[in-house]
């Protein structure tokens, strides 16, 4: 088998050119694409627990300290104690940030509206059963064999 034959192949292929394009994209805008993910991951008006954001965006929490300490620096992001639990952090957008934010989303809307121009509601529905179906075998590959 080909390696262009293969799941993984062409999922990484289509994920890294995902990724170059919001890498642009980002850049654009001063931030990166991490940075724009974790903007995302932020309720704009209420704040969020920084204990919240690193499992949603798949990260370990010391990737994410460093993180969020350059988005402090950029002015992207202000962190405050929580007013009942002062060990809990929560990380509020500044104007910047918000701004930022709205970008990073218009940029995530835009490419699934062009795809979404490409591809039949049949199609689209099919890519994600398809892709649920890849994740349960990835989830039954992953579950220890009982014996």
């Amino acid at each position: 088998m080909k390696k262009e034959e293969t799941i993984d192949y062409q999922i990484k292929s289509c994920w890294h050119s995902i990724s170059r394009m919001y890498n642009q994209k980002a850049n654009m805008e001063g931030i990166t694409t991490s940075m724009g993910f974790v903007l995302i991951n932020i309720h704009s008006t209420e704040g969020t627990a920084a204990t919240k954001i690193a499992p949603q965006m798949g990260l370990e929490s010391r990737s994410l300290t460093r993180l969020l300490k350059t988005m402090v620096e950029k002015e992207l992001i202000v962190k405050v104690p929580d007013k009942e639990d002062k060990r809990s952090v929560k990380v509020f957008l500044t104007e910047k940030g918000k701004q930022k934010k709205a970008a990073a989303v218009s940029t995530i809307k835009e490419f699934n509206e062009k795809v979404r121009e490409h591809l039949s509601e049949e199609e689209f529905g099919v890519f994600f059963v398809l892709f649920d179906k890849i994740n349960s075998v990835i989830d039954e590959l992953q579950k220890p064999e009982t014996k």
